[in-house]
């Protein structure tokens, strides 16, 4: 706790950041965990889908060699690239049913690879999230064009270098809120100089870090990010990577 107070004065010339180590402090003092009582609901929502769909990967890959998987174009982002062919999972026997939950069964998630070359492992996307996110995108391009190329962002310093927060209601997107898959806190939108939206994980990535008594500078994590995926079934849709810096996650406006 000491850890956390200490690292909310260091950065005392980051207004954003100070913020979001406030809340990381308020929720710890509150009692509650990470990921949440949301995020725990969902994880156990979740465990027998991922299992039964990480099994029939790997016994396909001991098959045929290679993972069934969609191809995407080479600029898809990190989270979103490896989508798992459910359909041929199925249909070669591998699953006898397809979980209610993916979206080929009218569902609001993928099912999708990482770590594919070395450990291939299972994870969810939530779609609820990218639509919103894909939501308020739309509505800032709007902006963009009714506004000389201008973007609507909030007053005040930037969230992180070369990083500001969507004004919701300046852009009309303020019924376009989301909640976060882990910790069910509400996520800031984040926009960079080009004008494309992120979603803010940093409050995420602080918690897990927090109450998982991780130390990010021992284990000398590039992107952060990883914390999120090695402690729950959701992947960190629609974000940017995220460094270890005076004691807090900064987002790198320029990461994929």
């Amino acid at each position: 706790m000491r850890r956390l107070i200490h690292q909310i004065v260091s950065i005392r010339f980051r207004p954003f950041l100070v913020l979001v180590m406030l809340a990381s402090l308020l929720i710890v003092l509150s009692g509650c965990m990470y990921p949440g009582d949301q995020g725990q609901a969902n994880t156990r929502s979740y465990r027998e889908s991922v299992d039964r769909v990480q099994r029939a990967l790997d016994q396909f890959q001991a098959d045929t060699g290679i993972l069934p998987i969609i191809t995407a174009c080479p600029e898809t982002p990190r989270y979103e690239k490896y989508r798992i062919n459910m359909i041929q999972l199925h249909d070669k026997g591998y699953m006898e049913e397809i979980p209610n939950s993916a979206f080929e069964q009218g569902g609001n998630v993928y099912f999708l690879v990482l770590n594919e070359e070395i450990d291939p492992t299972v994870k969810v996307m939530d779609l609820l999230t990218v639509q919103k996110v894909n939501d308020v995108q739309r509505l800032v391009d709007s902006y963009r064009s009714k506004h000389d190329g201008g973007l609507p962002v909030q007053d005040g310093p930037e969230a992180y270098p070369g990083l500001s927060v969507v004004d919701l209601k300046l852009a009309g997107a303020q019924n376009y809120k989301v909640s976060s898959v882990f910790s069910g806190q509400e996520q800031p939108f984040l926009i960079n100089d080009a004008g494309n939206v992120y979603l803010d994980y940093a409050f995420d990535i602080m918690q897990v870090i927090d109450t998982s008594k991780l130390d990010p500078e021992a284990d000398q994590v590039e992107d952060l990010r990883t914390f999120l995926t090695d402690h729950s079934y959701y992947v960190p849709v629609k974000s940017l990577p995220y460094i270890w810096q005076n004691g807090a996650p900064v987002a790198v406006a320029n990461g994929v």
